[in-house]
């Protein structure tokens, strides 16, 4: 057996894109870090999706880029279509998404991440966690090789007990071509967790020389790409369409003609899949009575010809996709490159973690990403930083990382985990923010950089510069409260009326009204860069909403700071029904906040909790 004669800080498990992140993460902040995969030539590979960001998921990741993650400067390098969502709907819910070119993503992660001082990469494919007296002390490998650290990161993906099935045909593998993590799996539940099974699946890939593209619309991106990254001046490689396509009844009657070699309808899938992203049997027989379902042609690469058809993730038979696809409007010829398949694997449900994603059962135990019951890139990089950086702050004996709802989107998604679970793979969305006005995209820098700057992970002269912007708002909303404009002012623009004196700043909170409609009244503007100039007119624009939501989260303030004791003894607070001293034992809250926010906790619950605890710390 080789006994490796390193000790490391931390070890991350499994290269995807929490992986990736979390990695990157522990070196960066000064920690002796191993991350180990399966196979070196998959870091940071799309095996579904080739694309970044999205509702939801964009605000994510700005927040890991304000952070200093790296999802958002490798997309920014990478993307070949950039898009703004939503546009036509406030601000809150704007999004950017971008196509990526699918192996220069993966090869510049990798390209980073072998280039980062203090990181070791192994092609290694774990098999069994070292533990001592409940703590994780290092990982053991197929190869008999033992690896010791500090802390160990599990970033496992799809890979526990994956199951892949196309059609009748099923076989082990976490996801096609590579192999599934079996013994790990089987050594988890031995550990103390308990495991779930979900779902998820992919559509096929098609040769694009197979395909009438003058059959669809073409989909263009932005003129002028808006990055991610708020270190990214301009995006400077080729950017290229996309296509749109529909489905028809023809479609439709071949799948529901051979839903029988379904394994999802025939009983051979156990696994619960995603609710938002049903494969195309899911959408003809819910949607019956709809007579065609979108699909989008998505190139994966400038120098590719493999076609991701977005919209139709099946794992029907091989033979059935080709029939089915053919139906569609300029597919009459088209060649499938790879089948869409579905995949089942194990998870650990997420409220066996703390607020940090240490795992309770175990001490120096993360889990972060598809592990913990989630779908997506972005979830998973976000979780994979969160997990790296607690895990090096309690190594640190420092105070742990954990973001408020009201903070960030992060902290949404994390306080969804380990509060309430899932029992479907979780997918980020607006909606789940109950603060989403104060949780832009566009001011993710205002809100965290300075957290990842006081981490480490943010350079001293990004923080400067943040600085400096927050300042220039500061100033610019002062001074357009002080300048005022008079209804006799002879360069007041036509579109602009005004019946008594007001200030630019009353003039610019109108909603047909920017900051080009004051240039011929604003002779003292400072020449303000194109950030400022957004956070201003949204901060004058919202301020109303903004204020009612500030003043919402101070009447919260109380419950949010009301930490609770760690060893509390719920069983001993009378007034408590049994379900919910049991429900509090399991998830064990850290505020009075969180427990509300549990499944099944009424505010009576709270209430009692709240009075015994006030009694408990007078009577000391």
């Amino acid at each position: 057996m080789y006994i490796c004669d390193r000790e490391y800080d931390i070890i991350v498990v499994g290269a995807g894109h929490a992986g990736c992140e979390a990695a990157l993460a522990c070196a960066r902040m000064g920690c002796a870090t191993l991350l180990l995969t399966i196979n070196l030539d998959s870091v940071a590979l799309m095996p579904c999706n080739p694309a970044i960001g999205g509702l939801g998921k964009g605000h994510l990741v700005r927040e890991i880029d304000a952070l200093g993650g790296e999802m958002g400067k490798n997309i920014d390098k990478t993307g070949i279509q950039f898009r703004m969502l939503n546009t036509r709907k406030g601000p809150a819910v704007q999004a950017l998404r971008a196509q990526a070119d699918k192996q220069q993503y993966r090869l510049s992660m990798k390209a980073v991440l072998e280039s980062q001082e203090g990181l070791d990469l192994k092609q290694e494919l774990v098999e069994e966690l070292l533990i001592e007296k409940g703590k994780a002390v290092g990982v053991a490998t197929q190869n008999r090789a033992k690896y010791r650290a500090k802390a160990v990161i599990l970033c496992t993906g799809t890979f526990l007990n994956g199951l892949i099935h196309i059609g009748l045909t099923s076989y082990p593998a976490g996801r096609a071509g590579e192999f599934s993590s079996v013994r790990l799996a089987q050594q988890l539940p031995d550990l103390g967790f308990l495991t779930g099974r979900l779902k998820t699946g992919t559509p096929p890939r098609l040769d694009a020389k197979s395909i009438d593209l003058s059959s669809f619309s073409a989909q263009s991106g932005e003129d002028i790409p808006t990055p991610f990254s708020f270190t990214t001046e301009k995006i400077k490689q080729p950017q290229i369409n996309c296509y749109l396509g529909y489905t028809n009844p023809k479609t439709h009657q071949i799948i529901r003609d051979n839903l029988d070699k379904s394994p999802m309808y025939c009983g051979l899938i156990k696994g619960i899949g995603p609710r938002y992203c049903p494969s195309i049997e899911d959408k003809v027989v819910r949607f019956a009575g709809k007579e065609r379902h979108q699909i989008f042609l998505e190139p994966e690469g400038l120098n590719s010809q493999e076609i991701y058809a977005n919209g139709v993730s099946t794992s029907l038979p091989l033979e059935v996709q080709v029939s089915f696809l053919r139906t569609i409007e300029g597919l009459e010829q088209v060649q499938v490159m790879r089948p869409g398949y579905a995949i089942e694997y194990d998870f650990i449900p997420p409220t066996q973690l703390k607020p940090t994603l240490e795992t309770k059962p175990l001490k120096n135990l993360y889990h972060a990403g598809q592990i913990n019951g989630t779908s997506g890139y972005e979830e998973a990089a976000a979780q994979g930083l969160w997990a790296a950086i607690n895990a090096v702050c309690k190594l640190r004996k420092r105070t742990a990382f954990i973001l408020k709802r009201s903070e960030a989107y992060m902290g949404v998604m994390i306080d969804d985990l380990v509060t309430k679970g899932t029992l479907e793979p979780y997918r980020m969305f607006t909606s789940r923010a109950e603060y989403r006005l104060l949780l832009r995209q566009d001011n993710a820098d205002l809100r965290l950089m300075g957290y990842g700057y006081r981490l480490g992970l943010i350079p001293a002269p990004q923080y400067q510069q943040l600085q400096q912007k927050r300042k220039s708002i500061k100033g610019e909303l002062l001074r357009l409260k002080k300048s005022m404009v008079s209804p006799h002012e002879k360069e007041l623009p036509a579109e602009i009326v005004i019946k008594a004196s007001c200030s630019l700043a009353q003039l610019l909170k109108r909603p047909h009204v920017n900051y080009a409609h004051l240039e011929a009244l604003d002779k003292k503007s400072p020449g303000l860069s194109a950030d400022v100039i957004e956070q201003v007119e949204l901060e004058l624009k919202y301020e109303g909403y903004i204020a009612r939501q500030l003043a919402q989260l101070e009447k919260l303030k109380q419950l949010e700071d009301y930490t609770l004791p760690a060893k509390l003894d719920y069983q001993r607070i009378p007034g408590l029904s049994t379900e919910v001293r049991q429900v509090f034992g399991r998830i064990k809250p850290v505020s009075l906040g969180q427990a509300s926010r549990i499944p099944g906790v009424t505010p009576a619950a709270i209430s009692i909790l709240m009075v015994y605890l006030k009694r408990k710390r007078s009577s000391q």
